[in-house]
């Protein structure tokens, strides 16, 4: 009995290890090589996983082929051949245990990727133009999305982060968080061409070009030499923070010294007895740029008097401040919190307050784009018995226009550090087959804009090299028109930009979707996302697909001048017109180098351009500004690119 009871033990302990190692011998698969994934038409693709077994076997149903690899070191690879578009299809990897994948496709696979105009999704913060019924109609089983995490990283990866468990079916459950622009982009190919498309979609709001580039790539133009040593030691990166913690408090001590709401250091308009009935009033919450203040970057304080009964209990307030402020209670310092997108939590304690009339005193500086208090519509000061509402109209002043600062301190921290997100978000996926690239980012590099003229080309080169295909589609966006229109011509960051964009055509097998034609004014993300996704569509079915098919509008080629004009020629010129009315947009200069907006017509294809107050001409420029309002177009109803005529030192210039 005891000799037939250890028998059986070890025949259950026998197949339980066998059990064991069955399941520990389960293939192992990166997180984009799934069920419901797009593989690369008519490629050799390249398949690879892990296992602890000697060998793995893989069985494509589209051809009934096996492929077996030698597993090394834990890992395998094989290279499957793909036919012509179609599916759904299996595959089966058998390392002694099976695994297939489900409802897999043979398609294009587009990397969609940049800051948060391609990160922009249909719902969630973005909640485009008619998302609702974009969301409720997008029913295409043939597009399949997959949706990178935001990770960031010292050094290059071999696992992408994604969510959802990798693939999924487009669908109004799938759609509504994911990139709106790819969405369009994939909806319009596969409505033309009936091509499975699957979207990698993997970008960053507020990330810099620099930070999707590789390191190596970086290192050959030296413009970000000590911020790559400083990631790879820490005795480089903490002597790079304490020289910038060093740089940043020289800097704010001189913002103080230029800011007039401080007198010799301390702070003289969040006084209570300080008289501010010569200061204007505007409505919060709201963004100052939209509120006569243009697109100005600076300070600008705010006040508000408010009564209270009971004094008994501490208040609360919260909103949020773009970009940073500090506030003030009856004079009394409460707080100070960096950073345009966090919520400021505010307590005012009870000492401060008085029965009766109490004033709020905000200071917010904004360096770049809107600025302003803003949050929920109705901003109240709270306590446990009282509720006060603050939304409505506070006095305001300007203390200090960055015009007049010094250049604030730049530290690249986190994701914006050179080569990070390269190195998590595009390097683990350098092995995955793709059809080619639409990128939509700019926003962030614009007060260096003139370097972008370098860092664009070596992007896609370097995005070419590492997914070894020199031919690799690169299709992009041109920043929107955005903030306030100027009276008269004058420089323009962002149109520096858009050149430098312009200037990456010269990269073969590029494009270029125009959209300073469907911008806002005061949104940095507008929400007409159909048409950019479709330009950026029409560009592929041209280049891509030989589809005949209006893509540009026109671009500019080249100049000369005719005693008291100056003539232009244009490529994409077929049917070039006015979209309404006469031209607009355009301005010209004499050897002074001062514009004046200027008189256009179209003679014979070509676009004549003269002004009274500049009898001898030397250059044009086109919509030239951060919202510019020109209307130059073709037969295909696209605008035309901004462009300039000079080569003139602009304000970027030499901004690293």
């Amino acid at each position: 009995m005891r000799k037939y009871f250890f028998k059986k033990s070890a025949l259950v302990f026998s197949l339980f290890i066998l059990s064991s190692n069955v399941i520990n011998a389960t293939v192992s698969l990166p997180s984009f090589i799934t069920d419901n994934m797009v593989l690369q038409q008519k490629s050799t693709v390249p398949f690879w996983g892990e296992s602890d077994k000697k060998s793995v076997s893989i069985t494509t149903s589209w051809d009934k082929k096996t492929y077996k690899a030698n597993v090394i070191n834990g890992k395998w690879n094989v290279v499957l051949k793909t036919p012509v578009y179609g599916g759904p299809y299996t595959i089966a990897i058998n390392d002694g245990d099976l695994k297939t994948l489900q409802n897999v496709l043979i398609g294009d696979v587009w990397l969609c990727s940049g800051q948060s105009n391609m990160e922009m999704p249909l719902e969630g913060w973005g909640k485009i133009d008619n998302y609702k019924e974009e969301i409720a109609n997008a029913d295409y089983p043939q597009i399949r999305l997959l949706q990178a995490e935001h990770i960031e990283s010292t050094l290059p990866l071999n696992t992408l982060k994604v969510q959802h468990d990798g693939w999924n079916v487009c669908s109004p459950k799938t759609i509504a968080d994911f990139s709106a622009t790819a969405y369009f982009f994939a909806r319009k190919i596969y409505k033309e061409k009936k091509i499975p498309i699957g979207l990698i979609h993997s970008s960053w709001g507020g990330t810099l070009i620099e930070a999707w580039t590789s390191s190596g790539a970086l290192s050959t133009i030296h413009d970000f030499d000590v911020q790559i040593e400083a990631m790879k030691s820490e005795t480089n990166a903490a002597a790079l923070l304490q020289k910038y913690n060093a740089d940043m408090g020289d800097w704010e001590m001189k913002v103080r010294g230029a800011d007039e709401g401080f007198e010799t250091g301390k702070v003289i308009w969040a006084a209570p007895n300080f008289d501010d009935t010569s200061w204007k009033t505007m409505k919060v919450p709201s963004f100052f740029d939209s509120n006569g203040l243009g697109n100005f970057d600076g300070v600008v304080w705010f006040r508000k008097k408010v009564n209270i009964s009971d004094t008994g209990k501490d208040f609360t307030l919260n909103y949020f401040a773009d970009d940073d402020d500090i506030i003030w209670f009856n004079g009394n310092y409460i707080g100070e919190t960096r950073g345009y997108n966090v919520e400021r939590h505010y307590t005012i304690p009870a000492k401060y307050l008085k029965k009766g009339e109490n004033l709020i005193t905000i200071r917010v500086f904004d360096g770049a784009g809107n600025g302003g208090i803003y949050g929920d519509e109705n901003i109240t000061l709270k306590s446990d018995k009282e509720t006060i509402s603050l939304t409505g109209d506070w006095k305001y002043v300007i203390g200090v226009d960055s015009k007049d600062l010094p250049g604030k301190p730049y530290l690249a921290q986190g994701q914006n550090r050179p080569s990070a997100i390269y190195n998590a978000m595009i390097a683990p996926l350098l092995d995955y087959k793709i059809k080619g690239v639409i990128w939509y980012q700019g926003e962030s590099n614009a007060e260096r804009a003139h370097q972008y003229q370098k860092l664009m080309p070596l992007l896609i080169n370097d995005w070419r090299d590492k997914f070894k295909d020199k031919n690799l589609p690169f299709f992009f966006v041109q920043l929107a028109n955005y903030k306030q229109q100027k009276e008269q011509p004058g420089d323009s960051d962002w149109a520096e930009l858009r050149e430098a964009q312009f200037m990456a055509l010269k990269v073969p097998n590029t494009g270029m979707a125009v959209t300073t034609d469907i911008g806002n004014v005061e949104d940095i993300h507008p929400k007409n996302k159909q048409d950019v996704g479709a330009r950026l569509a029409n560009i592929a079915l041209a280049k891509v697909y030989n589809t005949k098919i209006d893509y540009s509008g026109p671009l500019y080629k080249s100049y000369k001048i005719v005693h008291n004009s100056i003539i232009l020629d244009f490529d994409f010129n077929e049917g070039i017109k006015a979209n309404e009315d006469s031209l607009k947009g355009f301005s010209i200069a004499g050897s002074n180098q001062k514009f004046y907006w200027a008189e256009a017509k179209i003679v014979d294809g070509k676009v004549v351009v003269y002004a009274q107050e500049v009898p001898n001409p030397v250059a044009v420029r086109y919509n030239w500004a951060d919202n510019p309002e020109g209307n130059l177009t073709n037969a295909s109803g696209l605008p035309a690119s901004s462009f300039r005529t000079d080569n003139w030192k602009g304000i970027t210039e030499g901004k690293k």
